[in-house]
């Protein structure tokens, strides 16, 4: 699945994610989505989203959906 598609994405999904402070070094952070922020249907650098521990980044890897 591609995190730059926002249908892909629901709450409560694990994903991988980039933060603002990490686009450089590129080191994701895992996480299970709380809030998806981007409004519009897709985003070429990824889907900005909060996870459920208050990290806020866009999503590059979908790791899992139970």
């Amino acid at each position: 699945m591609d995190g730059q598609i926002r249908d892909n994405l629901v709450v409560g999904m694990r994903v991988a994610i980039v933060l603002k402070k990490d686009q450089r070094s590129g080191k994701l952070t895992e996480g299970v989505i709380e809030k998806i922020l981007t409004s519009a249907p897709r985003h070429t650098r990824g889907i900005k989203v909060r996870l459920e521990d208050g990290a806020v980044g866009r999503v590059q890897q979908i790791i899992e959906w139970d």
